[in-house]
């Protein structure tokens, strides 16, 4: 398991180290929301179709 591997190797009390991983997981999301989903975004997943339908209005 990663959780008690995470906890053990954290310096410090467990409030200390409550306080550690949700600093962590914070840092964890940033990541993900900053570099890896647009990536994912622009790399991998096929572009939007563009087109619009224009009808010509009565």
């Amino acid at each position: 398991m990663i959780f008690p591997f995470v906890w053990r190797i954290l310096p410090g009390p467990a409030v200390l180290k409550v306080i550690e991983l949700l600093v962590l997981l914070a840092a964890i999301v940033f990541v993900l929301f900053t570099w890896v989903f647009p990536w994912i975004a622009a790399d991998i997943l096929p572009p939007p179709d563009g087109t619009v339908d224009v009808s010509p209005s009565p």
